[in-house]
């Protein structure tokens, strides 16, 4: 029987069977058993429920920020883009070493101020503007951006897996996209509310190897599949299937993938995203010490070596298995993971990764949550009301958690009509708010004379750029596509300079100077917006009133000699040789895949 064959007595189009049911059922009683576990710690301050009391290890630091960051980008975003692009979007990962800075610079920073959220150590650094700026950008981000991303990989994954499309209900015939999102939302949203950041961490330590562990056998089946028993022959296939897409390092004249848009655009992302992103950050200051979050920092770094491997290569493996019509394995671009593993595994695993999948998207999901209550609790209520007691902190963070799924669930409303192009939009939505607070957190921390006007000013007009930005791929929604396959076209010498110039002229001509400014690459256009709000903030610094000197104390020179000292004890050879490995494997798979 072939790999991609059904069982023997399997229906048509079946995915699961008992088997898998059995491994689903077990598996959420022990995540039951673990979040219940988690949460027999009552909550009594925001710390508690906030930053699960400052009291997690390393293992859960570096678990939850895996899992955390293990959403829709992965498991549908990455596989379909190695289906589509090769190993094009492999620049995003590879920057994962990038959570070294935060822990080995950032960390011993963040615990020196005690912060529970990033807007508030701007406003340590700056002022109360540039934090009320940065908290109300990042609710938003994560409520319009990152949790619509995951209830629609959720509707990818779960409708892939069942095969199915509509569910009937009392007689009516409904989408499962809805039952999908609202179940999801839901589901999530509950043990968000009850246990807080707690239940994030414990149930990531079970998610994380799950997750990797069902990945290595999508990876392991799929080349077996491909070399017919034989992982060599299977990545040789692989390989000449991907053809130039292997490459990591594209030539100047790529369109889309050029090495001088991609390298320093995707640095500019990754650092905005592993150091100053509540979404992230929020783990490593739930540490009960440096040690314990610089090592769960490392540990993350560690584990973001596999992403290429366990979600990106399965998604060229599944476009070299479109390219056999004898393997009778049929996809589309953004359901490649998922139907590798409901086409090619074995009945019993497929149940097991299944269940890790749907976890790792709740897990996403309750993280986005619970960073979106944290700012609003910390960042706005706090300072309207100083004065509060704990467990009033922990009421208003359940409450915000509650309406943040309500407004998730509405967004529903949005997507489902978007969903098809979403995916390709809040890529770059990134790329377009990540420079100025990367500026901003640069300049801040290393720069002392940088200023709280300058840096609100810098901010204000970043942001404005972002915006602006993206309200011109909005307005080029339709046409965009058709250019960017004529520029394809041409790069590939299928259509002449004058045909092309000829094909993009009516809609040059349609949308005028807004064309011009969509046209210009979107990474491009985030290395620019990085520079002009650098710059702004110089200049304006050097035209304001210096600092006070006691801000000093909130940047990279400003510890004390007994806390230089608590630093450099809390760390030793161990995080040394790992962290070095980090960076020596991905300097070896640049030159791997160049």
């Amino acid at each position: 029987m072939s790999a991609l064959e059904a069982p023997a007595g399997a229906a048509p189009g079946s995915v699961f069977n008992l088997e898998d049911w059995l491994v689903v059922a077990l598996f959420i009683t022990v995540m039951l058993v673990i979040v219940l576990y988690a949460m027999r710690s009552k909550a009594r301050s925001g710390k508690d429920y906030f930053l699960s009391s400052r009291d997690s290890n390393w293992v859960q630091i570096g678990s939850s920020i895996f899992s955390s960051n293990i959403g829709s980008e992965h498991l549908v975003g990455l596989a379909g883009a190695g289906f589509a692009t090769g190993m094009a979007m492999a620049h995003w990962e590879m920057q994962g070493w990038l959570i070294l800075l935060l822990g080995w610079v950032f960390v011993p920073l963040y615990d020196r101020m005690k912060v529970f959220t990033m807007p508030e150590f701007l406003e340590l650094r700056f002022s109360r503007g540039s934090r009320n700026a940065l908290s109300i950008l990042s609710i938003a981000s994560l409520v319009l951006t990152k949790i619509a991303v995951t209830i629609y990989a959720g509707d990818v994954v779960v409708r892939t897996l069942l095969g199915i499309d509509t569910v009937n209900i009392l007689g009516t015939s409904v989408d499962v996209f809805w039952i999908i999102a609202l179940g999801l939302a839901f589901t999530t949203g509950l043990y968000t509310v009850l246990g807080g950041l707690r239940v994030i961490m414990y149930t990531a330590v079970l998610q994380a190897p799950v997750l990797i562990l069902g990945s290595v056998c999508i990876l392991y089946a799929g080349l077996s599949a491909l070399g017919h028993g034989s992982l060599i022959a299977g990545w040789q296939v692989t390989v000449a299937a991907a053809g130039a897409n292997i490459h990591l390092i594209r030539p100047l004249g790529d369109p889309e993938w050029s090495w001088a848009a991609v390298l320093p655009g995707s640095a500019i992302i990754g650092f905005w995203y592993w150091c100053t992103d509540q979404y992230i950050v929020q783990r490593v200051l739930a540490g009960r010490n440096q040690q314990q979050s610089r090592r769960g920092a490392i540990l993350a770094a560690v584990l973001k070596l596999t992403p290429v491997f366990i979600f990106l290569v399965p998604g060229i493996i599944a476009f070299a298995l479109t390219q056999s019509p004898q393997m009778g394995f049929k996809t589309s671009g953004d359901a490649a993971y998922t139907s590798l593993v409901a086409q090619i595994l074995p009945h019993g695993l497929r149940g097991m990764v299944a269940c890790s999948m749907i976890v790792a998207l709740m897990a996403s999901l309750a993280s986005k949550f619970n960073a979106s209550a944290t700012l609003f609790t910390m960042d706005f209520f706090r300072e309207w009301y100083p004065d509060a007691s704990g467990r009033t902190e922990v009421f208003v963070g359940r409450i915000a958690t509650a309406v943040i799924v309500v407004m998730g669930i509405c967004w529903v409303l949005v997507i489902k009509s978007l969903h098809s192009d979403l995916y390709v939009y809040l890529q770059s939505v990134q790329g377009y708010l990540s420079p100025a607070i990367a500026a901003l957190f640069l300049l801040g921390v290393f720069w002392t004379r940088a200023t709280a006007p300058a840096a609100f000013w810098a901010f204000v007009v970043g942001i404005i750029g972002g915006f602006a930005r993206l309200a011109a791929d909005l307005v080029m929604r339709n046409d965009g596509v058709t250019v960017a396959t004529l520029k394809q076209q041409l790069y590939r010498r299928a259509i002449t300079q004058h045909q092309y110039d000829t094909a993009i002229a009516p809609i040059r001509a349609a949308h005028g100077w807004i064309f011009e400014f969509w046209n210009i690459h979107w990474l491009y256009y985030t290395q620019i917006l990085l520079l002009v709000t650098a710059a702004l903030v110089v200049v304006i610094s050097l035209l304001t009133k210096p600092p006070d000197p006691k801000v000093v104390r909130v940047t990279w020179y400003g510890a004390s000699a007994e806390e230089k000292a608590a630093t450099r004890a809390s760390w030793g050879t161990s995080d040394v040789v790992w962290s070095l490995i980090v960076l020596a494997a991905v300097v070896l798979f640049y030159i791997a895949f160049w």
